[in-house]
Order: C-alpha cells, then structure tokens, then sequence
C-alpha cells in the first residue's frame, strides 16, 4: 500500500516518509526503553519521551537553521531558514503521536502501565515497517523491494523491543 492508498494527505505522507519520522521513531522507541525500565511508569516513559522528542525537534531545527544560513552565507535569511527547517524537522514531531498516546493511555489507567510501556514499542516498531513500506513504494512497484525496506526499518524498533526485553528481567 501507498500513502495515497491508505487514504494519508499528500503533505503527511510526505513528512511520514522523511527521515525526521523514522528517526523521531526511533528515538521514541529508545526513550521509552530507557525511561520505562528505569521507573517502569508510562507516567514517566511519556513525560521523559514526550520531552526528549521536543528538545530533539528544537536541535534540528537550530542546526537545520544555522546550516541553511551557512551554506547561504545568510542569504536565505534566519525567519525563512528557520521556518524552512521548522517545516522539514516536523515529521520527528509527528511521528512521535501515536506511541505518546498509547503511553497516554497507561497515565490515564486506560490500560496498564506495562502494558502502554510495551504497546507504545509495538506500536512504534509497526510504524516503522509501515514507514518503511511507504518510502520504497514511492519509488518501487515490487511488493519484495517494499517487504524489505519495511522489514529493515521495523527492525530498528525490534531492537529495541529486544533491548528492552534484556533490560526488563
């Protein structure tokens, strides 16, 4: 399936495919593990993650700004470089929604904490192979180039689910 397929706007298929998302991803994934195994709490798993997200987000958006002066000598101008990387970092920010929900969802006594802790990793790992599926398919027609390219970016938050396996006991 395609962005188009799965019925996403042309602007959030092309964030979800940037590499903002994956990596945005894959620091919430990492994040979570670190946070949830420490105190175990989706409390503290979302505030800790939802933070560093943020903080990852202004970083990008500084240096995207002073990289974008720079390889203009400052004629891009700092409101439009600003708002330029602004607009390209945001797929980190974007991506990072759904596992914050479902962490919001343990704070909330939705669900068990444990539980939000390892569904926000699945829910993320998922994400990955999906972004992964949606990046080759807009270049690829052949399900195995896409099958693969989800496959490797979903291993990246398998990882993770691993590492946090090891932590965890």
């Amino acid at each position: 399936m395609t962005g188009q397929q799965l019925r996403l706007t042309p602007r959030l298929t092309r964030l979800l495919k940037s590499e903002e998302a994956v990596y945005g991803l894959i620091l919430v994934s990492g994040m979570i593990v670190v946070s949830g195994s420490l105190v175990g709490t989706s409390v503290n798993a979302l505030v800790t993650t939802a933070v560093t997200v943020l903080v990852f987000y202004l970083a990008h958006v500084y240096a995207g700004t002073l990289g974008r002066l720079a390889m203009t000598d400052g004629k891009a101008g700092l409101g439009e470089s600003l708002l330029a990387s602004a607009r390209h970092s945001l797929g980190l920010l974007v991506a990072s929604v759904p596992p914050l929900l479902v962490l919001l969802s343990g704070t909330t006594d939705v669900i068990d904490d444990t539980l939000a802790i390892w569904l926000a990793l699945i829910v993320n790992t998922v994400m990955l192979g999906a972004l992964g599926w949606i990046a080759v398919a807009a270049w690829s027609t052949h399900w195995t180039s896409r099958l693969l390219g989800g496959l490797i970016t979903a291993a990246f938050g398998g990882i993770l689910i691993v590492l946090k396996a090891v932590i965890h006991h």
